[in-house]
Parts: C-alpha cells; structure tokens; sequence
C-alpha cells in the first residue's frame, strides 16, 4: 500500500499539472472512442497497450475478459456496463482483448481440484466451459501450449458472440453504429492479434497506413 498511495502523490504533482487542461476537460463528463473488454489479470494493462489518454476507453475488466449471454432476470455488470457504452456513451466500437497464458481459460481447459471450493470464481469458470467442448477433439492432436492459445482465440470468438445477444448490441449492429473486434495480447512478445474474419485466423495488427489516426 505505501508504493501505492506515493503512486498517488506522484501522479497529483507531476503527472496531473502537465495534463491540467485535459482533466479540467474531462470533469465535465467524457466521450470515449471505444468499449475495451479485458482481463483482471495485472499484466494486462488497456491504457499502456493502446497509447490511450484518460477519457478515450470505456473499460469494462473482469476474470477472463467474460461478456455472460444476455439475461432480463439477472442483474448484471457486464450488461449494465455494455448498456451505458452504447445507448449514452455512444462509442463505435468494442474490442473483446483476451491474452497469452490466461488463468481463467486454463482452469476451465483443466479445472483445479479445488475449484469448486471457490464458491465465487466456481461458477464463473463454468461460463467459459464452452472452449472445452469446442475444442476437445484438438487435445490429442495439440501440445498443451498450441491447445491454450487456440482456446483463448476460441473464447474470445465466443465473448463476441455472447455480445451479439445484448439487445443494445443487436440495435446498433443493425444500424451500422458498431463495429465488434477480437483480440489476443501476447505478453511475453508485445504483439496484438486480431481476428480477420476473411482468413477465419487471428493476424498480428498492423500498424495503420494514416499515421494521422494516432
């Protein structure tokens, strides 16, 4: 806690005075270009991988980058947080951005023996179970490392279609307001694939032609 909260101090008198004019800006409220969907996991960082200033990501952060199937009877952060991207905050665009050596894809490949002991991440493993079934005729023909990548582009593939049945999702779809993209962060390289979905494959990212899009 000490290292954070000097974080803190840090970050009111340097980095704070040098973007006054920006957070004076965003104290009036904010228009984010996108809805960024991603892991909890502390190595994976939205901001610092996409060069994004405060105000420009609308993130939504849980374990395993989750979006639940759309469901009336249930509260649900997920749903809320998607809600209020698209029907206040209007972005444009989602990004569903999975990562190299996830733990949540992982138990739900390999479920721990004391999985069920955890009565809250339990149930939540359970939601990525899918991977197993879509995959399991790979596990023979895939060494463990080729069989977690290909579940963790899988998943994403499968969060995206959870998406797809959010009633504000299916509007703006509908209407052209949306665009989806799925991703997968390679930690240990620094590179960002994308799904194309031409090829049916994740692509490593390339960078844009317009150098003005930054």
């Amino acid at each position: 806690m000490r290292r954070l909260i000097y974080g803190v101090h840090h970050f009111k008198t340097s980095d704070f005075p040098s973007n006054k004019e920006l957070f004076e800006r965003l104290a009036h409220g904010q228009n984010p270009d996108a809805l960024f969907i991603t892991c909890s996991d502390s190595r994976v960082d939205p901001c610092l991988l996409t060069k994004s200033r405060p105000g420009e990501l609308f993130v939504m952060r849980n374990a395993g980058n989750m979006v639940p199937p759309f469901c009336c009877c249930h509260p649900c952060g997920a749903a809320a947080t998607i809600d209020y991207a698209l029907s206040v905050l209007k972005v444009k665009d989602i990004v569903v951005c999975g990562h190299r050596d996830c733990g949540l894809v992982k138990a739900a490949l390999n479920p721990p023996p004391n999985l069920d002991q955890m009565k809250g991440l339990s149930p939540w493993v359970a939601l990525a179970e899918n991977v197993r079934r879509v995959l399991g005729k790979l596990e023979e023909q895939c060494c463990s490392i080729e069989l977690l990548n290909a579940a963790i582009e899988e998943h994403v593939l499968i969060q995206l279609e959870n998406l797809q049945t959010h009633p504000a999702v299916i509007e703006c779809l509908a209407s052209g307001q949306l665009t989806l993209h799925g991703w997968v962060y390679d930690i240990r390289s620094g590179d960002v694939y994308g799904y194309c979905a031409e090829s049916n494959q994740f692509e490593k990212l390339n960078k844009p032609a317009d150098d003005n899009a930054i």
